[in-house]
């Protein structure tokens, strides 16, 4: 359960933790929608290229960033067995075959395509978090979100149960660790026997995990209640947000990556350089 990361805010004073949390959280969807423009593996070695750089700036340990890839590894593992199997391409493709089951040479590009799109996704708002206080977040997304309180939009409380969601991840990871850790006292095994089995082993875990988390949520109201919370109504903050000049040079930064992703993808200036012609690009 160590390894999700997702939630974790890592200390460290760097670039990347400097940057007005608004400014991370729109380059954010910028570089998730720049991934789904991505169809090529040279487009995402750019999308690599950028995400090694940000990995730099932010001081994160690349090891910490890589753990967050562990929690999804089945769904990674199924994803390309899904399209291995079931994507058809032409007879002349076909790789592989045994029986009805046939493997062509587009699913296998299509099958590392998919993987490298759904761990891309997964390090980059992983990295989000670990430069971003949960706080932070919360003021960033509520001041990015502020127009639609005109229209009677519950800004503040969205923002505030996203905020509170992302601070619980390592509190009901380490309170798994820990009730793992006395069922194990008292021989409960996890780990061997089928999936079956291991998953109705953790039943001991969940129940327990469960009642926790319910009484967690019930101090955390009683504390806001004690302090008078009352939403954003008249609501003060001890740090303002303020856009620098980084922020802009951030800017700057991801939007040369997403112009040769679009590059990549649309081959703007083909008299310049004929992209179509390099058929492992385009």
């Amino acid at each position: 359960m160590r390894e999700i990361a997702l939630g974790q805010y890592y200390p460290v004073d760097s670039v990347l933790h400097r940057l007005d949390p608004r400014t991370k959280i729109v380059l954010m969807i910028a570089y998730i929608t720049m991934i789904f423009f991505v169809k090529t593996f040279i487009g995402f070695g750019v999308v690599l290229v950028f995400l090694a750089i940000a990995i730099i700036l932010s001081r994160v340990p690349v090891g910490k960033v890589l753990k967050s890839l562990k929690t999804i590894m089945f769904l990674v593992l199924f994803t390309v067995i899904m399209s291995l199997l079931f994507y058809a391409g032409k007879e002349e493709d076909l790789i592989w075959r045994w029986g009805i089951i046939k493997v062509y040479r587009a699913g296998l590009i299509n099958a590392g395509l998919m993987a490298l799109r759904l761990m891309f996704l997964v390090v980059g708002p992983t990295l989000l978090t670990f430069t971003t206080t949960p706080v932070a977040l919360t003021d960033g997304l509520e001041s990015l979100l502020k127009p639609l309180s005109y229209i009677k939009f519950p800004v503040h409380e969205l923002a505030m149960i996203m905020s509170i969601a992302l601070r619980l991840i390592p509190t009901l990871v380490e309170e798994t660790d820990k009730i793992q850790s006395a069922q194990k006292a008292r021989c409960a095994d996890f780990d061997s026997g089928n999936v079956f089995k291991r998953a109705k082993a953790m039943i001991p875990v969940l129940i327990p995990l469960f009642v926790s988390s319910f009484r967690r949520a019930d101090e955390l109201a009683d504390a806001m209640d004690s302090r008078c919370y009352r939403g954003a109504k008249g609501r003060t903050r001890m740090k303002k947000l303020k856009f620098h000049l980084r922020d802009l040079f951030a800017v700057l930064f991801l939007a040369v990556f997403f112009f040769a992703i679009l590059w990549l993808r649309y081959n703007f200036f083909p008299w310049v350089i004929d992209l179509s012609a390099i058929p492992w690009i385009m």
